[in-house]
This record gives C-alpha cells, sequence and structure tokens, in this order.
C-alpha cells in the first residue's frame, strides 16, 4: 500500500481546514508592512466638483426604436360572418294514399322539370267507386226536380184551403145574422120558434164548417212544408254525391306524385314494386338556382347589415360568389343570441353544392382606418390595446384603437389621427413621454 496518496489527502484537509477556519490566525502570523511604507501610499484622488462634472452625466439618452409612417384610408367596414350554403328550396315527396309503383324510378341527380311524374301508383278499384259516386250523383239530381214539381201542387191545396176557410167565415157570419134577426122578430111575435131554432142550427153549422177549414189549411200546409223539405233533402243528397265525387277523384290525384318545381332529385325515386303506405317517401327534390349563403352575425353587429347590400363569399374551394342580402331575421336564436342573415346567389351552372362552408363579407357603412403590421399593437398600464406613436418632439405617446379587420397584409386600425408615425420595433420598452430616436421604414418591409 503506498502511504504518498494518503498523506497528500491529509495535507490537503489540513490546508483547507486552516484557511476556512483559522484564516484570521494564519493572517496575523504574516509579516505586517511597515508605517513608512503606508504613508507613502498615494491618497486617492479627491473627488471632481460639481462644476467639474462633465455635462454628459446629465443629458437623457433616446431609445432607439423601429416606426413607420402611417396614413389613414378609406375602408369598407364588411360584416364578416362565416356560414354554408343552402338550397334555395328543398321538399320531401311523400305518399298521401296507400298503393304499389307502377312507374320505372328516376335515378338520383337527375334534373326534373316542374309538374313531371316522379311517382305513380297502382289506381286499384279507385275508378271504379268513382264511377259509382257519379251515378249517385246523377240520381240525386235527378230527385231535385221531382221534389220542387210537387211544390206548386201543394201551394194550390193551401190557397184552396185558405178559400175554403174565408168561404166558411162568410157564411157563419150571414147564419149569425139571420139568427140575431129571427131572434129579434120572435121576440115581438113575428117569427115562429121554428125559425129560430132553423136559424141557429145554421150557425152551428156554419162554425163546424169554419173548423173543418181551419183543419183543411193546417194540413195543406203541412203538406207544403213537406214538399219543402223534400226539396231541401234532394239537394242534400246532391251536395252529399259531389262530396264523394270529389273525394274519389282526390284519390285518384294522390296516386301521381309530380315535382312541385323543378329542380334535381337528390335521392332515387321509389323502386317499381315497392308498397308506398301514407307518408311514404317517393323521393327528394331540391332547387339549387339561385343558391342561399346563410350566416349567423351577433348582435352587436346585426344593425350594421341592410337588405340589398352587396355581399362576398369565399367557399372552402377557393371559390368566389356575389350576392345581395335577402334576409335578414328579426328573432334571436335562444341559445346562440345570433340572427339568421340570408344571401341570394345566382348558380346557372349548379356549381355550388348544397352545405358547403363559406365566409360571408357583408358590405357595411365605409369609414377611414390605418393599416398596421399586427405586431404593433400593444397594451398600456391598464390593459387597453392600442399602439405608440412618435410625436413632433420624438416623445412616445399611447393611442387606444379600435380592431376593425384582420388582412394577411396586416390589421386595419381605427382612433389614430388622419396621419401618424407608429412605432413597431421597440414599443413594448418604452412609456409615454420618453425621448426616442427612431428610425424609420416602409410599411410590409
Amino acid at each position: 500500500m503506498r502511504l504518498f496518496p494518503i498523506i497528500a489527502a491529509v495535507l490537503v484537509v489540513a490546508a483547507i481546514y486552516g484557511f476556512v477556519f483559522e484564516r484570521e490566525r494564519l493572517l496575523s502570523m504574516l509579516p505586517q508592512p511597515d508605517a513608512a511604507e503606508a504613508q507613502a501610499e498615494p491618497a486617492p484622488a479627491a473627488p471632481a466638483s460639481a462644476d467639474e462634472e462633465p455635462a454628459e452625466a446629465g443629458a437623457e439618452q433616446a431609445v432607439r426604436v423601429v416606426a413607420v409612417h402611417s396614413a389613414a384610408r378609406p375602408i369598407d367596414r364588411a360584416v364578416i360572418v362565416r356560414g354554408q350554403t343552402e338550397a334555395d328550396r328543398q321538399v320531401d315527396l311523400r305518399a298521401e294514399t296507400t298503393g304499389q309503383i307502377i312507374s320505372d324510378p328516376l335515378r338520383k341527380g337527375a334534373f326534373v322539370e316542374e309538374g313531371q311524374v316522379l311517382c305513380k301508383l297502382d289506381p286499384g278499384t279507385r275508378q271504379s267507386v268513382l264511377t259509382e259516386t257519379r251515378a249517385r250523383l246523377a240520381e240525386a239530381r235527378s230527385r231535385v226536380p221531382e221534389a220542387e214539381a210537387r211544390s206548386p201542387e201543394a201551394q194550390a191545396r193551401v190557397e184552396e184551403a185558405k178559400a175554403r176557410l174565408t168561404e166558411s167565415q162568410s157564411r157563419l157570419s150571414e147564419a149569425e145574422i139571420n139568427f140575431n134577426a129571427a131572434s129579434r122578430l120572435s121576440e115581438d111575435g113575428f117569427a115562429s120558434e121554428t125559425r129560430v131554432a132553423a136559424t141557429q142550427a145554421a150557425v152551428r153549422g156554419a162554425e163546424a164548417a169554419v173548423v173543418s177549414a181551419r183543419a183543411g189549411l193546417k194540413a195543406a200546409e203541412a203538406g207544403l212544408q213537406t214538399v219543402a223539405a223534400g226539396i231541401e233533402s234532394a239537394k242534400a243528397g246532391v251536395q252529399s254525391a259531389q262530396a264523394a265525387v270529389a273525394a274519389a277523384e282526390r284519390e285518384i290525384d294522390r296516386l301521381t306524385i309530380k315535382a312541385p318545381f323543378s329542380g334535381l332529385l337528390e335521392s332515387d325515386s321509389a323502386e317499381l314494386g315497392s308498397l308506398l303506405q301514407p307518408g311514404g317517401l317517393c323521393a327528394t327534390v331540391i332547387r339549387l338556382d339561385p343558391m342561399m349563403l346563410v350566416g349567423f352575425v351577433p348582435e352587436t353587429q346585426v344593425s350594421r347589415i341592410e337588405l340589398g347590400a352587396q355581399a362576398q363569399a369565399e367557399l372552402a374551394s377557393g371559390d368566389r360568389v356575389e350576392g345581395v342580402v335577402v334576409f335578414i331575421s328579426r328573432a334571436a336564436d335562444p341559445e346562440t343570441r345570433t340572427f339568421r342573415v340570408e344571401v341570394e346567389v345566382p348558380n346557372r351552372e349548379l356549381s355550388l353544392r348544397d352545405g358547403q362552408t363559406a365566409e360571408i363579407s357583408i358590405s357595411a357603412e365605409g369609414t377611414t382606418a390605418h393599416l398596421l403590421p399586427l405586431s404593433a399593437l400593444t397594451l398600456n398600464d391598464e390593459g387597453t390595446l392600442g399602439v405608440r406613436t412618435v410625436d413632433a418632439d420624438r416623445r412616445v405617446a399611447f393611442h387606444a384603437v379600435t380592431l376593425l379587420r384582420d388582412t394577411d397584409t396586416g390589421v386595419w386600425l381605427s382612433g389614430l389621427p388622419e396621419a401618424a408615425d407608429v412605432i413597431v420595433i421597440g414599443q413594448e420598452y418604452v412609456t409615454d413621454g420618453v425621448l426616442v430616436e427612431p428610425s424609420f421604414q416602409e410599411i410590409g418591409q
């Protein structure tokens, strides 16, 4: 075993211990310099007086920044909305009755004209039902003249009964006069009791005739009412038969399902031989010309949009289209608090499809703004968004701004003077009133 490494390690540890823990004792053991030598050392130079202080020590240092000359320019304050394309019209054609398809199907994507037959159902016995209802209508119509023919006869009977009643009442009056005369003559002895009895019997007979005439009048009037009721019944039968004919014709019309407007088939029409129940789908037809661009505008910007305003849109495919605003909702969506806006776009070549994503730019009232790099924006101590500018004295000033639009070349800002020198590099290291040394560059460098 070698002793030299061990001895060296012990000496190093002892040296470290003495230097750390016994430093003052070791320094006191070292020889001290003589007092004469200490006095011979040159005294430190006295500080210069205030008058001799260099002028540069009190001068303000200017901070170097990079700025741009910016001038306000007109800008169209368009409302930007993300939305999608939507077919102008779309309808699902469904069956209203039960029947088997007897027409050949049309394939999806086919163009159909308004009124073109899409599905035709087997009529079955519906034509026979229609023939039967028409026969019943003819029969009901024939009963009306027959019932009306009885009306003059019943009216004549009423008139005859009225005449008999009038005649009976006249005879009763005459018999009463004769009876009164006979009674007075009998009291004076000029008429016999037999004559009085005869005139009294004549009165009784006339009264009976009046009662009989009144009964005959009531019977004639009842007959007239019966005839009138028969006429009304015959007319009601005609109306019922007409309703049955209309229902049968409507049932036959439901067998043919036609396109309500010109457009494209979004799905195949029902297959030949398939059975359609009420509500069964025959086909789906959509109209893509014109195409609608649908977006939802926040309530803070909907007041800036007007009907008839010009609009442009860029689709996800890169295509650009133009149109006009045709609808602005008056009621907000209860969940998003946004308003539906529709833009009508021509689509004669049917190049636009339903459901494509689009970024819609709707023209609004214009204003002036500055186009600056996004990096020029900063925040002040209160957290207000703005930019810092350089004035004529090369002093920094903060201006609060409003972000109008974000583009590929920069952001459009309002809130600045017509012309301003805006700091684009170094604005985070200066505050209001600080002296700067700006170097200017062109916007876009």
